[in-house]
């Protein structure tokens, strides 16, 4: 699988620090709107914890994400789950719809994965998902960037995820046959309940391997950077609030 490099993921890590969103996606299964008797592929299902809403719906439900341990997650709840690489999708047209909530920014061959969600839908069925929109955590990611630079590390000034803009992510989807997009920006401030540096170690442990930080300097870069961001992510009450920006979609396959 072309899978990218720096996923990395701890399935109870990310249950712990990262309950925030499948909570924040809340909104986007209402946008799906899942109907009973309906199949549905969720694309980027993570542990499952939406893809359970989905069930919970009374759909039919095929969960796929990239991480082993996190499909783990998701079938110790009991749901339909496999590994899989959302750039290599193998599903004929079966879904009526398919689901993601943040998962499509980390695949870095979006025209591949439009391509294997138009082929895995019927006619006349929906995509409708959420990701990481242009300009997300742009002030997290350019603190993380400077402390490694002033380690001597060597990063790369484009980060390994694909933070697209409206229009850009509307011509990959019409290229590949859909019509009816809509696709808006979102910004949406988000709290970070371990604060920026147990956000670094769920979301970005696979990036810091890949920039050749060792895991036992790790936890120091994290800090650091978090000390890089108390003046601006630090609340009054002592809160973290990152700049998170989302990118909201829904679309149809021509009947």
């Amino acid at each position: 699988m072309s899978v990218n490099a720096t996923n990395r993921w701890d399935a109870e890590d990310y249950k712990t620090n990262a309950a925030f969103v499948p909570t924040l996606g809340a909104p986007v299964v209402d946008l799906l709107a899942p109907q009973a008797g309906e199949r549905i592929l969720d694309l980027g299902a993570g542990d499952g914890a939406l893809t359970v809403k989905l069930v919970e719906a009374g759909a039919t439900v095929v969960g796929v994400d990239a991480s082993p341990e996190m499909i783990a997650a998701a079938r110790a709840r009991g749901l339909d789950a496999h590994v899989a690489d959302g750039q290599a999708l193998a599903f004929g047209p079966q879904f009526d719809a398919v689901f993601s909530n943040a998962a499509l920014h980390w695949m870095l061959d979006p025209p591949a994965v439009a391509r294997g969600v138009f082929a895995a839908l019927r006619p006349g069925g929906r995509f409708v998902g959420e990701m990481g929109g242009q300009g997300n955590i742009a002030t997290l990611r350019a603190a993380l960037h400077a402390e490694l630079k002033a380690r001597g590390y060597q990063t790369n000034d484009r980060d390994p995820q694909w933070y697209a803009a409206p229009d850009e992510f509307v011509a990959i989807y019409e290229a590949a046959g859909f019509t009816d997009i809509s696709a808006t920006l979102i910004p949406r401030p988000t709290p970070l309940p371990a604060g920026v540096a147990g956000w670094l170690r769920t979301f970005r442990t696979g990036f810091l391997d890949a920039a050749g930080v060792p895991d036992e300097e790790q936890h120091e870069v994290a800090q650091a950077v978090e000390a890089r961001l108390e003046a601006a992510f630090r609340q009054p009450d002592g809160s973290w609030l990152a700049d998170y920006v989302r990118l909201r979609f829904s679309m149809r396959k021509p009947t």
